[in-house]
């Protein structure tokens, strides 16, 4: 053994320690509730960089969310940085499925279908892409049979299709056996996808489900790129496995190759995502891929969260359901035990309800908080946030009533995705100014006429009746006098304005009535600024309506349909369909409130009071006809695993096994009592709920509540994207990065990734060994073939003039520097560096040099400066390449020689301005860098006088202009 394994042993358990030393081949991990999976994974990462020689950059390993990926990618960094080991977190593999593809798509992109500049669309994105081209669907032969016949409306059409187009990417089903089918249904959805992959073609777009998609499509069609990532990547570990696709274990088994050290993590009791495609035939088949006895089997069973009665009681759940069919087994035997330790010997497994039939909603509603005040009464609850209510929907009405209840008792309630996004005071008010702003808004309902909807009631009742009532308000004169004006504009509009919907917007945050959302003591307390995260959030909802229907400015000509599209379609479509509100990933149980989550959302926390809700629950049938036909003619590429009776029991149980699990110090099971139709609690809880004693026969002072987990998540800063910003105005740092304000885009950011990007296609042919290829021809089309998409992408177009001055740009560069390609290292270097409270990135343009010292240049595609009246901005740039340098030579070993900003635009003279690296300034600039973030992790926003500059075309200016600043000259 190892010199690491006595420390190691003092840590792990005997399984553990198994897991963590059994390195080669296939591993399979079974995870209990609260067993040290992360420990595990974490020590293992470690003991194979530690004690196998193992490079960081070489090893792959897949979670199931961002969180959990910044949370492993934090873990591991602290523990490397224990040890003195220095790699690059960039360099790494690491993170969810989806981001992992992303990367190895955007590394070997030539070998795909996608071109430079593809748009990624989110859910969200997807169906309203679907939606705006239903038409296109509609006309296809049998299309009914998928998405619906006509009736049901376009957007619940759209929705269907995105479910059947994301089943054919999940299942990596073939489309051309599809079309082939003798089934009409199938064929059907064969045409579907063809036209939704023309459709994603024609606009260089991919969606979540085709991120994988295409991942899969270039590592078995492309030996070459499959060779070349097999012969970097040495171990792969995978987290959740339990709640993988198919898609995703046959990319794992292309990986893996012949090497197959693969290690799976997961626990197939906590398979909750079919719905998403997953299948837990994953986890449960994974031995029988290997030869006999090849795959080594550990389960973690040993229980370090939850009191033994908790645990007692989630065991028994497990056993009420039969988990075979007398064939196999859909379940692997187990047994969670506790730790050892003394624990409180009282029950801590107990029942809420209210009983009185006389007024059942007011009752229960009194229960629940009696219960509350119980354990605050009971003097060993420090804070709310000890508290989680956990519920199968957050939507629901009942659900929604009982936070409302509790937040006027006094009890706040944090419920992020309970659909209340658009009952926000904030966010009613701003879409009610919208409307005021706009006259013709009656129009939309006349449009609409014949179809009753929630939403215009309201439109009228909760945002434009509350908008007018403020105006009314003395205090908000200045706005009313502002917006009457503004809006008889906009009734009779002659010509085109200069701005659009998100510039009214940002006007609007100039007054009082929107500003106070915004205000420094606004965004301290409980709710850690809510109401400005709406309204930024707002701004991204109206910065993407007007990207999706090319609005840039009011148009006098397309102002009725603009009005129409944004109010009866897009901001309709989210009001139904619902939205979250911020949720910081570091802090998943804010102080001071109990939290109100799905069992979805609450899946790998702990919280030391759960509350389980939704025992009016039953199983549901969860597959249709189409379900069956793929399964039934063998299209998918496993025949049928689990029988399609039994998956919605299965699915009921490991659901609620997930919730039970969650609980520390206490799991209270709550139900409104209801007999007959709609029983609650349902049969299938009806016998354990009344054997559990009431939370009112127990001394719920004898308990001890933990202190909720802090998650320590190393938060990412770079030096254009947050430092640069942040020293330039911090005001504008708060706006656009903390509370992610959208920025409306300008036209000359298009001139320099223009210029950027061809440069670069010039270094990557150098590095392909392409280079004899070059010509000015070849660069004209690069040119061209990047104005194309980047054009289409960000709706900004440049003059012939400023797209020859740009062209002009790169030939110059090319003439300058060919015949110059062999010091050429690298380009586009992604770099990353550890540090103790954050983590520092960058990108740098071109590193070149010669033997074991290299020079690192970054382009500015501007006229070279006058060294002179430019020296601040110069000496910004140089601090910028300071830290560049340092990230280098901590990343390579390799000593920097120079540094070099390298002018696109300098016609005559020397395009370079050089700085030697002198250390001592160097070590000043990360000092500084260091101060910067501890100021922007303090929340320290004061800035000593306003950039007036910089003001100029800041989206936040009017806000600004209004704002009662008082400077310090001590502030900065």
């Amino acid at each position: 053994m190892t010199s690491a394994t006595p420390n190691l042993q003092s840590k792990a358990n005997p399984r553990q320690l198994e897991a963590i030393l059994s390195t080669e081949g296939p591993l399979l991990i079974i995870a209990g509730p609260g067993s040290g999976k992360t420990f595990t994974l974490v020590e293992r990462i470690v003991y194979l960089i530690t004690h196998k020689g193992v490079a960081p950059e070489s090893l792959f390993v897949v979670t199931f969310t961002d969180k959990a990926a910044r949370e492993l990618t934090t873990r591991i960094s602290n523990r490397l940085a224990e040890l003195g080991i220095r790699f690059n977190l960039n360099e790494m593999y690491l993170g969810t499925f989806h981001s992992i593809c992303l990367r190895i798509l955007e590394d070997f992109r030539e070998f795909t279908r996608l071109k430079r500049s593809f748009t990624l669309f989110d859910q969200f994105d997807q169906q309203y892409f679907l939606y705006q081209r239903i038409k296109d669907f509609r006309e296809l032969p049998d299309a009914e049979l998928v998405i619906g016949d006509d009736q049901s409306g376009r957007w619940s059409q759209s929705e269907n299709l995105l479910k059947w187009l994301n089943k054919v990417s999940e299942e990596a089903l073939e489309p051309a056996t599809l079309a082939l089918a003798p089934e009409v249904e199938i064929r059907a959805l064969a045409a579907c996808f063809s036209k939704y992959q023309e459709l994603l073609h024609e606009n260089n777009s991919l969606d979540f489900s085709g991120i994988q998609y295409e991942a899969l499509r270039l590592l078995e069609r492309h030996p070459e790129v499959l060779a070349q990532l097999r012969g970097k990547l040495t171990y792969l570990m995978v987290d959740e496995y339990q709640d993988t696709n198919t898609i995703q274990e046959r990319i794992l088994l292309l990986l893996a190759g012949e090497k197959r050290n693969l290690c799976v993590v997961g626990d197939d009791d906590q398979g909750l995502y079919r719905f998403r495609g997953a299948t837990i035939r994953n986890i449960l088949e994974f031995p029988g891929l290997f030869d006999e006895g090849e795959c080594r089997r550990v389960a973690l069973t040993v229980n370090y969260r939850s009191h033994p009665d908790i645990i007692r009681f989630y065991n028994e759940w497990m056993r009420e359901q039969s988990w075979d069919d007398g064939t196999r087994a859909f379940r692997f035997a187990k047994q969670i035990v506790p730790r050892e330790g003394a624990f409180p010997e009282v029950p801590t497994a107990v029942r809420l309800t209210a009983t009185d039939d006389k007024d059942e909603t007011a009752n229960w509603h009194a229960e629940v908080l009696a219960f509350l005040n119980g354990l605050r009464e009971s003097g060993k609850l420090s804070d709310w946030n000890q508290v989680a209510f956990l519920f199968r929907s957050v939507k629901n009405e009942k659900v929604v009533a009982l936070a409302r209840y509790l937040e006027t008792a006094g009890v706040p309630v944090f419920s992020p995705r309970s659909n209340m996004y658009f009952e926000r005071e904030e966010v009613r008010l701003m879409i009610g100014a919208l409307i005021f702003l706009f006259p013709q808004f009656p129009k939309v309902r006349a449009w609409a006429e014949g179809i009753s909807l929630p939403v215009w009631d309201y439109y009228d009742q909760l945002c434009f009746a509350a908008f007018a009532k403020e105006l009314r308000k003395p205090e908000n004169k200045p706005l009313l006098d502002w917006a009457r004006p503004l809006a008889k504009r906009h009734a009779a509009l002659a010509q085109n304005t200069d701005y659009s919907f998100s510039g009214l917007f940002y006007q609007l945050l100039q007054f009082p009535l929107f500003a106070r959302y915004l205000a420094e003591d606004a965004l301290q307390g409980v709710d850690k600024g809510r109401a400005a995260r709406n309204l930024g959030t707002f701004s991204k909802l109206l910065t993407k309506f007007e990207y999706l229907h090319f609005v840039s400015v009011l148009n006098p000509e397309w102002l009725e349909k603009n009005i129409r599209d944004l109010f009866n379609q897009f901001l309709r479509f989210l009001v139904d369909g619902g939205i979250g509100e911020y949720e910081d990933e570091a802090e998943y149980a804010p102080n001071g409130c109990v939290s109100f989550l799905t069992i979805h959302q609450s899946k790998g926390l702990e919280y030391p009071v759960v509350v389980c809700g939704s025992l009016e629950a039953v199983p549901r049938k969860q597959y249709g006809v189409l379900d069956v036909l793929l399964e039934d003619g063998g299209y998918l590429s496993k025949e049928r695993f689990e029988p399609l009776d039994h998956i919605k029991n299965f699915d009921f149980w490991r659901l609620f096994y997930t919730a039970f699990s969650r609980a520390q110090n206490l799991l209270v099971l709550a139900a409104q009592e209801k007999h007959g139709r709609g029983k609650s609690p349902s049969k299938y809880f009806e016998r354990l709920f009344y054997e559990l004693p009431s939370w009112r026969d127990v001394d719920l002072s004898a308990l001890g509540y933990e202190a909720v987990k802090q998650i320590s998540l190393k938060r990412e800063y770079s030096f254009t994207s947050h430092i640069s910003v942040f020293e330039s105005c911090a005001e504008q740092y708060r706006f656009f990065k903390e509370l992610e304000f959208a920025a409306i885009r300008e036209s000359p950011m298009l001139f320099g990734t223009l210029v950027h990007q061809t440069i670069e296609d010039i270094h990557k042919a150098v590095l392909r060994g392409e280079e004899g290829g070059i010509s000015s021809d070849t660069i004209r089309g690069w040119f061209s073939a990047n104005y194309a998409l980047l054009s289409k992408k960000e709706r900004v177009y440049l003059a012939p003039t400023s797209q020859q001055a740009a062209l002009l740009h790169v030939m110059r560069y090319y003439e300058r520097e060919n015949g110059n390609w062999d010091r050429i290292k690298e380009a586009e270097v992604e770099i990353s560096l550890v540090k103790d409270q954050y983590i520092l990135k960058g990108s740098v343009d071109l590193i070149r040099g010669e033997l074991n010292t290299v020079e690192i240049i970054d382009f500015k595609s501007e006229k070279k400066p006058d060294m002179e009246k430019d020296r601040s901005r110069i000496q910004q740039y140089q601090h910028q390449l300071e830290v560049y340098a340092h990230l280098v030579e901590e990343r390579t070993g390799q000593k920097v020689s120079r540094m070099h900003l390298y002018y696109t635009g300098e016609d005559g003279g020397n395009p370079y301005v050089s700085f030697t690296k002198d250390d001592r300034s160097i070590g000043k600039t990360i000092a500084q860098f260091d101060d910067i973030v501890a100021r922007i992790e303090r929340q320290d926003y004061r800035i000593a006088a306003r950039p007036a500059k910089l003001c100029q075309n800041c989206d936040m200016r009017a806000y600004c202009d209004n704002k009662n600043w008082k400077f310090r000259k001590d502030d900065k």
